[in-house]
This record gives C-alpha cells, sequence and structure tokens, in this order.
C-alpha cells in the first residue's frame, strides 16, 4: 500500500500523506497532555493514527469510502477494542453541531482545501479544547500572526481571542506523498475560551476589508463616522492606524464602542 501513495491520492480530498516519521514523532511530542480523546480528521492512509492509537482513544472521520475500507482492516485489532473508532463520510456532515458529545483534543493533517473551516469551527465546538494541527503554512501564520506582521488579520485575532496560539514545527513538502506544492505547519492552540460572537467576526471583516488603507476608512464604509471618530478618540487611536497595527484586546474594545 506504501508503494502507490501517489495513485491512491485523490486530488478532489486534497490528500497528501505525511511519511516523515521524524515530523510523525515530533507531532506526537507535541501533543497536548490531557485526558481527552482525539479527533482525527483525515487519517488517510493511518500513519499519525498509528502514533495516536498507542497514547490516546481516538475517533478518525475520513471522507475516503477506499482509504475506509483499508483503515477498517489495519486498524480492525483498534477498533475491535475501542482504542479507535471509524466514522466514515464528511465530516461537516458528522459536526451538524458539536463533532463529539464529550471534550477532545483535534490533532490532525488537515487536506488544505477544509483546513480554515475545520480550524473554525473547532474554535467553536465547547467540546473541543485543543488544537494541534498540520496545515498549510501560509494559513497556519494567518493564525499565529502578531500585529505589525503583514499576515496579522481576521484569523489571527479571532483565534487569539479564545487562545494561545503558535506554530510548533514548520514542514516540507518532501515530508509528503504526493509532494504538495507549498510548505506545511504544525499549528497549536491551546483553547481557554469558544468562538461564539458573530457580530465581532462581522466588525472584523469589515476591519481588515481593505487591509492596505487605514483602519479608520475601512471602517467609515459601514459605521457611523461620528461614531467611529468618538471610539477612536477614547481609544486614543491615530486615524491613519492600519488594521494590522491594533492589538486584539483593542479590537474588541473598538467593537464594544461601535456597538
Amino acid at each position: 500500500m506504501q508503494k502507490n501513495r501517489t495513485t491512491i491520492a485523490k486530488k478532489k480530498f486534497g490528500q497528501n500523506f505525511l511519511r516523515d516519521q521524524s515530523v510523525l514523532t515530533q507531532i506526537i511530542q507535541s501533543m497536548p497532555n490531557t485526558p481527552h480523546r482525539i479527533a482525527e480528521i483525515g487519517p488517510g492512509l493511518g500513519d499519525l493514527t498509528n502514533y495516536l492509537v498507542n497514547v490516546k482513544s481516538v475517533t478518525a472521520f475520513e471522507v475516503d469510502t477506499d482509504l475506509c475500507k483499508h483503515l477498517e482492516h489495519h486498524f480492525a485489532d483498534a477498533i475491535a477494542t475501542e482504542a479507535l473508532t471509524l466514522r466514515c463520510g464528511d465530516v461537516l456532515e458528522h459536526w451538524k453541531s458539536q463533532l463529539l458529545d464529550e471534550p477532545y483534543d483535534l490533532v490532525a493533517n488537515l487536506p488544505y482545501y477544509i483546513a480554515t473551516n475545520i480550524i473554525l469551527k473547532a474554535l467553536a465546538d465547547p467540546a473541543c479544547k485543543n488544537l494541534l494541527v498540520m496545515i498549510q503554512r501560509e494559513v497556519a501564520e494567518k493564525f499565529s500572526a502578531t500585529p505589525n506582521e503583514k499576515a496579522f488579520g481576521a484569523l489571527s485575532v479571532i483565534a487569539q481571542s479564545v487562545g494561545d496560539v503558535e506554530i510548533i514545527l514548520h514542514v516540507p513538502p518532501t515530508a509528503f506523498e504526493p509532494a504538495p506544492k507549498v510548505d506545511s505547519a504544525v499549528l497549536l492552540i491551546s483553547k481557554w475560551s469558544n468562538r461564539n460572537d458573530e457580530g465581532f467576526e462581522n466588525f472584523l471583516r469589515v476591519a481588515f476589508t481593505q487591509p492596505r488603507k487605514t483602519l479608520h476608512k475601512n471602517l467609515t464604509a459601514c459605521y457611523d463616522s461620528e461614531l467611529v471618530v468618538q471610539a477612536f478618540d477614547t481609544l486614543e487611536l491615530l486615524r491613519t492606524i492600519r488594521p494590522h497595527q491594533l492589538c486584539t484586546a483593542d479590537f474588541h474594545r473598538l467593537y464594544a464602542l461601535l456597538s
């Protein structure tokens, strides 16, 4: 099975199988020390799952029916002992409300095409306590960026409003088969709260509508200009400040004033 990874991979599911053992080991070593069950999305051929089932109880979600058959066979013993629960089908269908009905940590090599959506859903899910996920490096940098960095934006503020965010590891394309065209990164988000304020996120979309323009200009396109001026004066913000120059706490203060 391992010799044919490239032919097994299906483009429509964004499959790139992680094969670098040292990276797999580092992911396991970086896992939060909690008693929680692990949710793994997109186990693929089970390379990461092999490690996970030896340390925690795992529920894995796989959309590819061919890979589900492989996983059912390969992990027959783990499934029999309930070390692994395998759920076949679209994870977003399983995830109508909560992914699992108990506290869990999300540990996964996420398909790039749904990674951002999955992370945002996990941040909103009260049952999800931590995320340790392999994603496209550019996306990881958007979640982990700090003020004044080019990548700092709405995703940074959303993630850092609910948890501690850091990039654990950078991973080159050669660690996968087939090799993706982009670099990857392992992102850790340790949650202390849940993402649930749609009004605040709509405000962020307005604030970062045109990142190169001033924050004042972006906001006055949707908010009363006098109210924006008042809020800026209250927080002692310069009218020339750009969205990426404001810290997460100030975005919350500004939103409260404009609401």
